[in-house]
């Protein structure tokens, strides 16, 4: 269907949750990424995310209504995000979506979003 959004195509917003939901559980045991989340609940942070990726690829709006523009630099401007931190990011990210097994032309695009999301993340070097 002409009219599909990406997030139509994936299965809406259950695919994302479940993609969301796996990649927190990641981020919850990783001794790299976990100090970037300075919430003690990671709860929140995983609710936002969902609401963004839901927003990005063409579901409701919420993100946006509840929090304004995105701006992804300047909200992760105050947090060291590393070359290692993307790598591990991008680590959890993968198991999220494998978890939910898109079809090989989706899981592409989605993949290549986050990849490019994550490098342009990356505010420190060392």
């Amino acid at each position: 269907m002409a009219d599909e959004t990406f997030y139509d195509a994936i299965g809406g917003f259950e695919t994302i949750r479940r993609i969301v939901a796996r990649f927190y559980a990641g981020v919850a045991e990783d001794e790299v990424l976990r100090p970037l989340y300075p919430e003690a609940d990671l709860g929140p942070a995983e609710e936002r995310f969902r609401l963004f990726l839901v927003q990005y690829w063409g579901g409701p709006t919420t993100y946006s209504d509840t929090r304004g523009h995105p701006r992804l630099r300047m909200r992760h401007a105050p947090f060291a995000v590393t070359p290692e931190a993307k790598d591990h990011w991008l680590m959890h990210f993968r198991e999220g979506l494998d978890e939910v097994a898109l079809p090989p032309e989706l899981d592409a695009q989605f993949w290549d979003y986050v990849t490019h999301a994550a490098q342009f993340m990356v505010n420190t070097l060392d």
